[in-house]
């Protein structure tokens, strides 16, 4: 049974996964509006304040991905853990598909996903379960410090989560350089790349 809530999702759409470990996988995207965290060089601040127009009923969500050939959705934001996702994660579970979310890990997790990919940022502090429901650990990196802030993470998740580092887009001719450097001497880490605004791509 389809649960009659809503949820503001600012833009839903077919595409590919750009960054991380499921980079290049063909995804559907919803991207709910709300945002406690405020990240300066967030490149969705639209996504920050929910509006009434935004909201949709799980089953319009439904329709629409249906619409697709999609078998993977992406559920982000904004900061997406700031709502109940437990009756849309069932709905889509039930219609087979799998799930991953990006989150900043300060909320906790309502719903049951697949893929938990946790993305800390130093403007609000990740609660402890995001480090145990991690599976991808991905660390933006904008300033010569975030290396040992990652690492700090990087010693919190579990010994099978994915590690990334990626450049904050702006600052990718100064960063990226570096990021490739440190990964060939701390090999455990991985580079993330935002493959879709290479492609141009939503």
């Amino acid at each position: 049974m389809i649960d009659s809530g809503f949820l503001p999702v600012m833009e839903h759409f077919y595409t590919l996964q750009g960054e991380g470990h499921h980079s290049g996988r063909a995804a559907y995207f919803i991207r709910l509006a709300g945002c406690d965290v405020g990240c300066v060089w967030c490149d969705v601040k639209e996504s920050w304040e929910a509006h009434p127009h935004q909201y949709m009923s799980i089953a319009q969500i439904l329709d629409s991905i249906r619409q697709t050939p999609t078998d993977f959705i992406v559920i982000t934001g904004g900061e997406p853990t700031m709502h109940n996702l437990a009756p849309l994660c069932l709905a889509l579970h039930e219609r087979g598909y799998e799930i991953a979310l990006e989150t900043a890990g300060v909320h906790p997790l309502k719903g049951e996903i697949d893929w938990y990919c946790f993305s800390p940022k130093k403007f609000k502090a990740p609660l402890e379960e995001a480090y145990l429901l991690a599976n991808e650990l991905k660390v933006v990196i904008a300033h010569p410090s975030d290396f040992d802030w990652a690492e700090q993470h990087a010693a919190k998740v579990g010994t099978s989560c994915k590690l990334y580092l990626q450049t904050e887009w702006e600052k990718q001719d100064r960063f990226l350089p570096l990021i490739i450097d440190y990964i060939k001497r701390n090999k455990k880490w991985k580079i993330s790349l935002q493959t879709h605004k290479y492609m141009q791509i939503p």
